[in-house]
């Protein structure tokens, strides 16, 4: 089995790894000579690659595969909003070229708004966000395609290995909404998940990938911020808006269960 990841970072490194241990072969993208290195002392096939809305450069060996997973979230911060879907157009555009036919697409549970509920795939994402907006319109334009099928996972939080939620808010003052629920998941589940899908050949699907356990921020922040040894934050105690991100098809399409069912047994590498 051949298997490309377009944006080969913290988690597309990590599920790499797990891969390659299970004798498949992994091609990484990415976009600087420094990270071709850091791709190849894991094990993975660097590429450099780079999709822009007006062009590309790639090694057409890179997409010689049987599984893409694109894993390249909109850099807001960076101006990207307008580039980001002509970029994914342009993907899709290569992927029907080299006839690609199963994909993972990576996107975030802030495609579901605050608005005050517990959501599921069931529902239909409203969101509030810029960043939300762009990342479901990618969804949409992966899941019109026939020719290819494509599982978006819908990621919470981010945290695990080189990415301790302590550092988030640490030392901060009068951060809003301190009771409202966190969405978050840990590297381990997303590794999981994912694995689970591609060993299941569940394609064509759709999840949301967040822990089920979803204390308050105010609570949760403190307390691994002062275990990791950072200085802990500040919230004010209010409820503002809120959601909580559960899911219906890891279950029932996958039979997974959590690696990390508490946060509060978990331990946080710095």
């Amino acid at each position: 089995m051949m298997v490309s990841i377009l944006g080969c970072g913290w988690y597309g490194k990590a599920l790499a790894r797990v891969l390659i241990q299970k004798s498949v072969t992994v091609k990484g993208s990415a976009t600087s000579q420094e990270k071709l290195n850091q791709l190849a002392e894991s094990g993975i096939i660097p590429y450099l690659v780079q999709f822009e809305n007006d062009s590309q450069n790639f090694g057409p060996d890179f997409l010689e595969c049987d599984l893409l997973i694109v894993s390249i979230p909109p850099k807001l911060k960076k101006g990207e909003a307008s580039a980001y879907l002509p970029k994914i157009k342009r993907i899709i555009e290569t992927i029907l070229h080299f006839n690609i036919k199963k994909i993972i697409y990576i996107s975030s549970t802030g495609v579901y708004g605050d608005h005050n509920k517990t959501v599921t795939e069931l529902d239909d994402p409203t969101p509030d966000t810029e960043s939300g907006r762009v990342l479901l319109e990618a969804e949409n334009l992966f899941q019109q395609e026939t020719a290819f099928k494509t599982t978006i996972i819908r990621f919470g939080g981010l945290v695990g290995s080189g990415r301790h939620p302590g550092r988030f808010f640490a030392g901060k003052k009068d951060i809003p909404n301190g009771m409202s629920p966190v969405n978050l998941i840990h590297l381990d589940d997303c590794i999981g998940i994912s694995m689970a899908i591609i060993e299941q050949n569940a394609f064509g699907q759709l999840f949301n990938a967040c822990s089920p356990d979803h204390p308050e921020k105010e609570d949760f922040y403190r307390e691994v911020s002062l275990n990791g040894g950072y200085e802990a934050p500040e919230f004010i105690h209010e409820l503002t808006n809120w959601k909580i991100v559960d899911s219906v098809n890891l279950k029932s399409v996958l039979s997974y269960e959590f690696k990390i069912q508490k946060w509060a047994d978990c331990s946080f590498d710095s």
